[in-house]
């Protein structure tokens, strides 16, 4: 007897993320830090997409952003959303579920960047420069996985409390230090 596997070709997966120079990505649920050009730069990109996120980034949210498609992991039964949002208990459950959608988000928090790391293709970093006090983290990444593929610095100014850079990293299977971000 014999089995035959199941070949499914998944999107590209981008992992989005704001993180300060001490891998901090927020405290008591929330951004710690208020960048409006950063937000911008979110809206845009994912406007129009799928978005993976956990519970606890679902809940920071006063209502699902408009024109965009919200899947929440959650380990809860009978997990109550509002219509359209979209519930599941794993990160594969999760991409599974992204229908007709070649460029999905992973937008956290922490557990969720943890587990969909493995899966991504690109992160669109957003690097606040500065150290932070928080207690939800982004995991250390392996640039010998990933390849800088874009940056743009923004420095402070009368609307961002500090500089902070934005940067594409690809993931690049040959890439010989090993360095961690």
């Amino acid at each position: 007897m014999f089995s035959l596997l199941k070949t499914i070709k998944h999107p590209t997966l981008t992992v989005i993320v704001a993180v300060s120079e001490n891998q901090v990505i927020g405290k008591d649920n929330d951004l710690i830090w208020d960048l409006s050009i950063d937000l911008q730069r979110f809206k845009y990109l994912t406007s129009g997409h799928h978005m993976i996120m956990g519970r606890k980034t679902f809940e920071s949210f006063p209502k699902p952003l408009p024109n965009r498609t919200h899947i929440v992991i959650t380990r809860q039964a009978n997990y109550a959303v509002p219509q359209g949002v979209v519930v599941v208990n794993s990160i594969e459950k999760a991409i599974e579920a992204i229908q007709n959608d070649e460029q999905p988000y992973i937008i956290g928090g922490g557990e969720i960047y943890k587990q969909a790391l493995p899966y991504a293709s690109i992160i669109e970093l957003t690097r606040v420069h500065g150290n932070f006090e928080g207690d939800t983290y982004f995991p250390e990444i392996d640039l010998n996985q990933w390849e800088e593929i874009k940056r743009e610095r923004i420095l402070k100014d009368e609307n961002h409390a500090c500089d902070f850079s934005f940067i594409t990293y690809k993931r690049s299977s040959n890439k010989p230090s090993n360095l961690t971000l």
